[in-house]
């Protein structure tokens, strides 16, 4: 199975992504060393088997990749400039363990994430190129969704939900609230704000280069977050605008707000999202709550519901989702895991349908489906 991009590396309370530092200068090629400057390698990778319940009406086992994390190899730098200012760049690449392809397609190298950009200790951050919306920064990467926790690309959004038929998705509503960073804004500036007494905040605007219409396919996306002791929270909104959309003018928008509270051993998460598509009028509202419990230093355990609900333009379609995952970490790089999730769906001809299985005929024949998983992911 292969899948489009999802979230950046995983990085939770219990797992510290160990990084290789390479010192680097602008003449690395010379070979000459700058001690201001400095260039990481990074990457994650994730393989394991899974089943299915009901494909199409068929039980399947396959291997598949890029679950609790997708696979990922990244080169991101920076150089000091002085003032506590410096030039940044980040390189991120895709690709499907099992065959070695990039995804989403052959020679989409940097598809994932390719920016560069300038950061200041006092005025922010501000970044170019093609790059996270705020629905992926203020809500996943701050750690606000059970998906970036534990259960990972089966964890995001995706149901009855076919008819919000966003323009280019391989199922019409694969990760429908871009919390799980499955798409990313092109030829975007980004400004992030730094944190001031737990307070931050940023805005993004994707140029759609139509000639003659600025405001035809763009992006536009804010987001905000508060982190202070065991409390966090954030809201974020975007709304991208597709060509096939009247002409441009419409597209879909999504705004959502979320929370997480860190008690000793368990942190709990509340998330709700709202997804519409400004052409049709279908919309899809979801809650989650879930809980993460630390039980030892090696083991975790987590779990997490989920209730998704169309609109009337969808036929008031709904779905209930359970997801829950035990796992072991043999370091702090590398964790094995045990995953299971349920979903089912609730209308006339309604039909389960899992995020993260998106080959044709991935859908359930039926308002129920399962899969099990066991797999292991390796951060460096």
């Amino acid at each position: 199975m292969q899948h489009p991009p999802v979230l950046p590396v995983f990085i939770k309370e219990g797992i510290d992504v160990k990084k290789r530092y390479l010192v680097a200068g602008t003449a690395l090629l010379a070979g000459q060393v700058h001690a201001q400057s400095s260039m990481q390698v990074y990457g994650v990778f994730d393989g394991g088997i899974t089943t299915v319940s009901n494909e199409d009406g068929h039980r399947i086992t396959a291997f598949d990749s890029g679950i609790a994390a997708p696979n990922l190899l990244g080169f991101k730098g920076a150089e000091d400039i002085g003032g506590g200012t410096k030039v940044l760049f980040d390189l991120l690449s895709q690709f499907d363990l099992g065959s070695g392809a990039t995804i989403p397609g052959p020679g989409q190298v940097f598809n994932r994430t390719a920016l560069v950009g300038v950061s200041n200790d006092r005025w922010g951050k501000l970044t170019f190129g093609n790059q996270y919306d705020f629905m992926t920064d203020s809500l996943a990467t701050a750690g606000l969704a059970a998906g970036v926790t534990f259960g990972g690309l089966y964890n995001f959004r995706q149901g009855p939900f076919a008819g919000l038929a966003i323009p280019g998705n391989p199922t019409g509503s694969f990760d429908f609230d871009r919390v799980g960073g499955a798409t990313r804004v092109a030829n975007s500036v980004k400004y992030t704000s730094p944190t001031v007494a737990g307070f931050s905040a940023g805005a993004m605007y994707g140029f759609g280069n139509q000639s003659g219409d600025f405001s035809a396919d763009n992006t536009i996306s804010f987001g905000a977050n508060y982190a202070q002791g065991s409390l966090d929270v954030g809201i974020a909104y975007v709304e991208v605008k597709y060509p096939s959309l009247d002409n441009g003018h419409k597209g879909i928008r999504n705004w959502g707000a979320g929370a997480k509270y860190a008690f000793q051993k368990v942190t709990a998460n509340l998330l709700y999202t709202n997804t519409k598509n400004t052409f049709n009028g279908s919309q899809v509202d979801v809650v989650e709550v879930g809980a993460d419990y630390h039980f030892s230093p090696a083991w975790a355990w987590g779990a997490d519901y989920q209730y998704m609900k169309g609109n009337v333009a969808l036929n008031e379609d709904s779905a209930h989702q359970v997801t829950s995952t035990l796992q072991y970490f043999f370091s702090r790089r590398t964790v094995a895991y045990i995953e299971a999730v349920y979903q089912y769906a609730h209308g006339e001809g309604a039909q389960a349908w899992i995020n993260g299985l998106i080959s044709p005929g991935s859908a359930s024949s039926t308002p129920s489906q399962f899969l099990a998983r066991i797999g292991v992911m390796v951060t460096f």
